[in-house]
């Protein structure tokens, strides 16, 4: 089952920066057999990619992005999905930027 194939997520909090929410951060994912990819933009993000692969409910990715100052920002993250009572998805990011050990938390919801 390619449970994220498709779909789209919105940023809704992080503990990295503050969410736009009239701008936030949207995802879209792709996925095929296990592998996942995909892309994203919006907020202080100007185009960003990522690829990983998801077991059962734990997703685990590399992203790459370029900010909208000019600087490029990578790194890794493990994020579990949850459903919602609507039937919708979470993603619950835990991530860390290359060369930073500081451990940081995202929450992306599924758009409709």
């Amino acid at each position: 089952m390619n449970l994220l194939d498709g779909r789209e997520f919105v940023m809704v909090s992080s503990t990295a920066s503050a969410v736009d929410p009239s701008g936030p951060t949207r995802f879209v994912y792709e996925e095929a057999d296990g592998v996942v990819w995909g892309r994203y933009d919006g907020d202080t993000v100007m185009h960003g990619r990522f690829v990983g692969s998801r077991d059962g409910d734990l997703v685990e990715l590399a992203y790459v992005h370029l900010l909208k100052s000019g600087e490029r920002a990578g790194g890794r993250s493990s994020s579990r999905v949850e459903r919602l009572a609507d039937g919708r998805l979470r993603l619950v990011e835990e991530f860390r930027f290359d060369g930073d050990d500081t451990p940081q938390v995202s929450v992306c919801e599924e758009v409709r």
